[in-house]
């Protein structure tokens, strides 16, 4: 009988953060996950994908393993991270190499996906992840796995996001001081889409929006790869803060009132309709407009939807996808947000709910758990192998040991 794996994801956001614990019968990539355990915790120590106070998040880490721990029922020892935030960059990179031998192995495509990354990038970047888009092979293009291919030149066009390298840092060793080891760190442009995307969708061509609590994440897929991914500033922090100060309320009240009566249809709300803010908070007593809050919600979430197609209109995709938007994230999930963002992208939009998952799925399907599921999927897949960004240095890192050994020999 094959053995099961046990396989777990943290996703680090700016307002929560979520662990999910999943087991996967045998070694297959392509075997469903079943979810045994999930972790929630209130993400206090992070803003806008920074760490701002690095013993209150170990504190937030420690507590959302420890419920998944609980729920699962056995240990948590290593997790695969998700990342989000302002800082992630990415930009398209290529690399050619001569073929060693007559046919192309793991190891040339190891080598050609190290040339892509031989790129100058500034000091205080890291390479998080590397994407392969399209392998040429000699005169033929658009292959998208050259191994056992015969040729004299390899050429690959790849996907390369970047994070901040001291936000990164402060990341991993925030979970290496809860006690648990980094197997490896997904942004969240590809972890997101990782989870919601069928294989048809993202031939067609697709955009996943993750709006997040401190920015929302932007990943383009066309032909079954990627070809844009972005993340921006701005996201459901943004919405809450809007509303504070438009309403003249706590930062806490504003959050409340935002996930109970939240929505970006004023035209639905009758203007004389108002929000007792003593109903939610002891700080704020006043009565506020619904209809009012509801015009800077939409304020807010059509300027997200904008910047988007912007983004969009850069890689002259906008309204060119066939499969549409689908929206992940908490801050996704008010009224009225669907119909905006078919409206401003001029798409057909979809709420992206997590598939090809097994287990306590109630738990999980919900488009909050986009990133820490997309992460936990990565992790399954590229676990067995490793990571495309640590190949080529694991590789070369053991070379080294082995030749330290050697030396040693008489």
């Amino acid at each position: 009988m094959p053995k099961e794996r046990v396989v777990a994801s943290l996703d680090i956001g700016s307002s929560k953060i979520r662990t999910v614990v999943a087991v996967v019968e045998g070694s297959d990539e392509s075997d469903v996950p079943n979810v045994i355990g999930v972790g929630l915790s209130p993400s206090l120590g992070m803003r806008k994908g920074h760490v701002i106070d690095v013993e209150e998040l170990i504190h937030n880490i420690i507590s959302s393993l420890e419920d998944a721990e609980r729920m699962a029922g056995v240990p948590v020892n290593h997790v695969f991270v998700g990342l989000s935030g302002a800082h992630i960059e990415a930009f398209d990179s290529r690399g050619v190499i001569a073929i060693s031998g007559t046919e192309i192995t793991v190891e040339d495509v190891a080598r050609v996906l190290e040339a892509a990354q031989a790129v100058s990038i500034p000091a205080n970047r890291r390479i998080l992840h590397i994407e392969p888009k399209a392998y040429s092979v000699d005169e033929q293009r658009g292959i998208k796995n050259p191994v056992g291919m015969t040729g004299i030149r390899l050429e690959v066009e790849a996907h390369i996001i970047t994070g901040h390298i001291q936000h990164v840092k402060n990341i991993e060793k925030c979970v290496d001081q809860a006690g648990i080891d980094v197997d490896d760190l997904v942004p969240s442009t590809i972890a997101s889409s990782e989870a919601v995307l069928t294989k048809r969708q993202k031939e067609l061509g697709v955009v996943v929006i993750d709006v997040g609590a401190g920015s929302t994440s932007v990943a383009v897929f066309e032909e079954g790869t990627i070809l844009h991914s972005v993340s921006l500033p701005v996201g459901g922090e943004s919405v809450t803060n809007d509303i504070a100060i438009g309403l003249r309320t706590s930062i806490d009240t504003a959050e409340k009132i935002k996930i109970e009566f939240g929505s970006v249809l004023p035209q639905e709300i009758a203007e004389r309709e108002m929000i007792d803010l003593s109903s939610v908070s002891k700080v704020d007593t006043q009565n506020v407009s619904k209809r009012y809050m509801a015009e800077i919600m939409q304020a807010r979430y059509f300027e997200i939807f904008s910047l988007v197609n912007e983004e969009l209109k850069r890689i002259g995709r906008s309204g060119m996808l066939p499969a549409g938007a689908l929206l992940t994230g908490a801050a996704v999930k008010a009224p009225g947000v669907l119909d905006l963002a078919r409206d401003v992208l001029g798409l057909p939009v979809q709420m992206g709910f997590p598939v090809d998952i097994g287990g306590v799925v109630e738990k999980v399907d919900d488009p909050a758990y986009a990133t820490a599921l997309g992460t936990l999927v990565w992790g399954i897949r590229e676990g067995d192998r490793m990571p495309r960004v640590g190949s080529v240095q694991f590789k070369r890192a053991a070379a080294q040991v082995s030749t330290w050994f050697k030396s040693l020999l008489p």
